[in-house]
């Protein structure tokens, strides 16, 4: 942490805690504010919050405009709590630290520098020029795992991801081919994985779950209905049939297929047509895949910054591979398939997840009879 001059523990604490709470209500639409970060602000006086603001629907406005206005006179010799630095540069709307010099606010305490190219220091550096006291670097570890996917976004032009996968008390995510579909975790994970979609700004499937699965990929608990990340399918030779759920709902909920460059074009039109599912391509590798890096960066130019994938081993194990799954979630049930299928994990993935040098163990807690491991990537 740095202040512009030496601050007594006592503070210390106290700007932990508002940080703490700053941090909380940024996460309100995480994953909505597309392209730009889902920031949170409060504005304290006297030791008492007369303000709150976070990112909008879309990105705007920011949440240090939405504190200040909702404090009007009152912001002036106060504190404004932000776990981003604010913006310096003119976009759609006026620079932040331009709002907040103009509001009379004489603090202001940032979890993080933004090191987006028209940020980087600029925001803090103009707020000092202006007289005002500036503390960065509260609470700085949350902040960054809250801003990861803007993070990655604006400096290797891709979102973070979260990779999920369910898998039987002795590995399996599905059975033998022609198996019917497993059902492996109870109500309480599924609602969790429900949770997770929402907080992301598309969720993403190879062909080979689309097909056998046939899903939804909505979010579908009561009060996030209106939560409706863009549904994206990696299909390098566009096989998805136009009579799944998918394309069935197309129209209603956002849909992307990201398919392979030897597709016709014709081909493509036609399915986007009759679906209402957009289609768009990625190069492939010498096995015909899909190139996840250059599909992730299109839609890094989409506005995307948080990516759910739910893909299966083969999709699972490419992301671990290329080093592009920066979250993982296991859920383990409670039952075991007991006979041949599936891994979840293959051998090489298991070993990339395991290897303490890419991934560490963050958490371990249990849905009902399910537990869920989550690990994050180093680095």
């Amino acid at each position: 942490m740095t202040a512009t001059k030496p601050q007594s523990e006592s503070q210390t604490i106290i700007d932990d805690a508002f940080m703490a709470a700053a941090l909380a209500i940024g996460r309100r639409n995480l994953g909505r504010t597309g392209p730009n970060p889902a920031v949170g602000a409060i504005i304290v006086k006297d030791g008492v919050v007369i303000a709150r603001g976070y990112t909008a629907l879309g990105g705007r406005p920011h949440a240090e405009a939405v504190a200040v206005a909702a404090a009007g006179e009152a912001a002036r010799g106060a504190t404004l709590y932000a776990t981003l630095e604010p913006c310096s540069h003119h976009g759609a709307t006026p620079p932040c630290v331009d709002t907040i010099i103009a509001a009379g606010i004489a603090r202001v305490v940032s979890a993080l520098e933004d090191p987006d190219d028209r940020v980087a220091g600029r925001g803090h550096a103009r707020l000092r020029e202006a007289g005002v006291e500036v503390t960065t670097g509260v609470r700085a570890a949350q902040a960054r795992a809250d801003h990861l996917g803007h993070i990655l976004r604006v400096t290797q032009g891709r979102p973070m991801v979260t990779l999920k996968l369910a898998q039987t008390a002795d590995g399996y995510a599905a059975g033998a081919e022609h198996d019917p579909r497993l059902f492996i975790t109870g109500a309480l994970a599924d609602s969790v994985t429900h949770i997770e979609r929402a907080l992301h700004s598309a969720i993403m499937i190879g062909y080979g779950t689309a097909s056998v699965d046939d899903p939804l990929l909505t979010v579908r608990l009561p009060g996030l209905e209106a939560f409706k990340p863009l549904r994206v399918v990696l299909d390098a030779r566009l096989r998805l049939s136009r009579s799944s759920r998918l394309a069935a709902t197309a129209r209603e909920t956002p849909t992307l297929v990201i398919v392979g460059e030897g597709v016709a074009e014709a081909e493509a039109q036609d399915f986007a047509a009759a679906t209402g599912i957009e289609v768009t391509r990625a190069g492939v590798d010498a096995a015909g895949r899909l190139a996840l890096r250059e599909a992730l960066g299109e839609l890094a130019r989409r506005g995307i910054t948080r990516v759910f994938s739910e893909g299966g081993p083969r999709v699972a194990e490419s992301l671990l591979v290329a080093a592009l799954a920066d979250d993982v979630v296991l859920h383990t049930g409670l039952r075991p398939l007991g006979r041949q299928g599936r891994l979840a994990l293959t051998a090489t993935a298991r070993a990339i997840l395991e290897d303490e040098s890419r991934y560490r163990l963050a958490d371990t807690s249990m849905l009902g009879v399910d537990r869920m491991t989550r690990y994050e990537r180093i680095g």
